[in-house]
Formats: C-alpha cells, sequence, structure tokens
C-alpha cells in the first residue's frame, strides 16, 4: 500500500511548546482523522507538513518526495482548507478563478463551473457577503478544481451547524471515492470523524498517542464505570483520565487490563471524544 503521507520522528521546539518525534503514515486513497485537544500540536504539524515553518528534526515525505526539496512540486497536487477564508473579500465567487488558475497547471474551469453549480455557490456574490458554510464550499471548489489528490482540512466544520458539516462531510467522501486521493482532516468535533475517517492520528501536548486505523482504535480502550467501593488502588493505577464524584468514579481502560476486572464493573465502548477528553486527564486525575 502506497502512502501519500510519511512522517518520522518530527520535531519543532519553541520557547514553551515542544512536538516530539511525531510519526505517522496516511495511505493513499484514505482519510486520517487528526485529533487532539487545543494545543496539542496539529496546526504546528500541518505547518511543517506544507514548510510554512522550519522543523527542528525528523523526515516528511509527500507522495514519496521531500516536503523541503520538493516543495513547488508536491504543491501542485496539494491543497489546503483553514477554518477562515484568505481569499481577497471583494473577489466574487467567479473571479475567485480568475485569480487562482494560472497557479496550478491541472486546472479545470470545466470543474470549478461543476462544483460551483452543485454547491450552489452565486457566481457573481463577493467573498464576503457569503456564509460561513459556502466559503467553506467555495474553498472546497477551489481545491477540487485542480484535482488535489491530498486535502489537508484544518478546523473545516468549526462554526457550521450540524447540516452544513453533515453535507460537508459527503462532498469529502465522494471525492476520494476514485481510490486515488486522500484526506488528513484536522478537527476537535471528533464526530465528525466517526462518520467519515478510516485511519486516527492522536496527539496530546506535542506527544503521540496513537496512530492507526479508527476501529483498532476503539477496539483497544473501554470506558468503565463503578461505585466509590469498586475503586481499588491497584485498579486506580491502571485508569486513564480517572474521574471521581460522590457517586463513583469512570475512567479509560486498556482492553488488555480488562479481563480482571470484578462483575460490578461497567463497561462500555468509547466514542473518539471520549478517548480524547482521557488521555487530556492522565496528568492529573479529576477528583
Amino acid at each position: 500500500m502506497n502512502n501519500v503521507i510519511e512522517i518520522k520522528n518530527l520535531c519543532k521546539n519553541y520557547k514553551d511548546f515542544s512536538l516530539n518525534n511525531i510519526s505517522f503514515s496516511l495511505p493513499t486513497g484514505y482519510i486520517m482523522g487528526f485529533v487532539g485537544q487545543n494545543g496539542a500540536g496539529k496546526t504546528t504539524t500541518i505547518r511543517l507538513i506544507l514548510n510554512m515553518t522550519d522543523r527542528t528534526g525528523g523526515d516528511i515525505k509527500i507522495f514519496g518526495m521531500d516536503n523541503i526539496k520538493d516543495e513547488q512540486k508536491i504543491k501542485q497536487d496539494v491543497a489546503v482548507v483553514f477554518d477562515d477564508i484568505y481569499f481577497v473579500k471583494n473577489w466574487t465567487v467567479y473571479e475567485v478563478e480568475k485569480a487562482l488558475k494560472s497557479f496550478y497547471v491541472n486546472w479545470s474551469s470545466t470543474l470549478y463551473s461543476q462544483y460551483v453549480s452543485s454547491f450552489h455557490l452565486p457566481v457573481d456574490k463577493k467573498v464576503k457577503d457569503l456564509s460561513h458554510g459556502m466559503k467553506m464550499k467555495l474553498m472546497l471548489a477551489v481545491a477540487m478544481s485542480h484535482e488535489a489528490k491530498l486535502l489537508i482540512l484544518d478546523e473545516p466544520t468549526s462554526g457550521l451547524d450540524p447540516v452544513a458539516r453533515d453535507e460537508l462531510l459527503e462532498i469529502l467522501s465522494a471525492y476520494i471515492s476514485d481510490g486515488q486521493k486522500s484526506i488528513l482532516f484536522s478537527t476537535h468535533i471528533v464526530s465528525d470523524l466517526e462518520k467519515i475517517a478510516d485511519y486516527i492520528t492522536l496527539i496530546d501536548k506535542g506527544n503521540l498517542f496513537y496512530t492507526g486505523t479508527k476501529d483498532y482504535l476503539l477496539e483497544s480502550f473501554f470506558v468503565i464505570k463503578g461505585g466509590p467501593d469498586d475503586l481499588t488502588n491497584p485498579l486506580r493505577e491502571k485508569i486513564i483520565g480517572l474521574t471521581k464524584n460522590n457517586t463513583g468514579f469512570s475512567g479509560l481502560m486498556p482492553a488488555s487490563e480488562m479481563k480482571h476486572l470484578s462483575k460490578e464493573i461497567i463497561t462500555e465502548t468509547p466514542s473518539i471524544e471520549e478517548i480524547l477528553v482521557c488521555i487530556s486527564k492522565r496528568e492529573g486525575n479529576h477528583g
């Protein structure tokens, strides 16, 4: 299986934050959810992938090429959608194409017109007058019109209502359906990823916690719940993100540790969000 992204031991040191030895790969034709709480290092990683900032160490390959040495060639086949639009606000939807198409050798005006029509974007409306959802669709129309093989999304669903978010997810699923395109999807709305992601990479405080298939992540942990008397010291040491209150406790437990639980303990399959929340509490149990 070919990888569209290969990152090995990626590091970036700031005065008050460090990205530490991050390694993951995104296979061609799939969607990877890139998750972590705010400040975990997601945007820093994306900026390093795009060579928007210098790395301290590590290697990044896109389409098998070095992201610095072959940057110009790589970026012909990469598109990025951020949580806000960076087009000139007084451009119309029609003028956006006129301004951008010369930058891409594979630009297709036919595709752009098709996406603008299917997304119901008014061609004479100015960027500043578009709704947030329409701005996201416009950025996707631009990304898809030069047939980018890698789409990088940094919080694209932030601020969208549930209907607009669901529509966006359908667009993304359709885009990779040919098996030749891939998506790195960074978001804190992890319920979106449970619908469409094939792979998950989870980072916490600049460190890699998990990278692999979504299904294996969800199979690797359980949420456990019990009463106050069920929380023994040996059990406490195995729980990730322990939360206590007057009625009992809850937390995350690796599946490998489940066989010794007492029958009084309730176990549930976690959501990605529950895993993320528990991971973020590892340095301080909430009681």
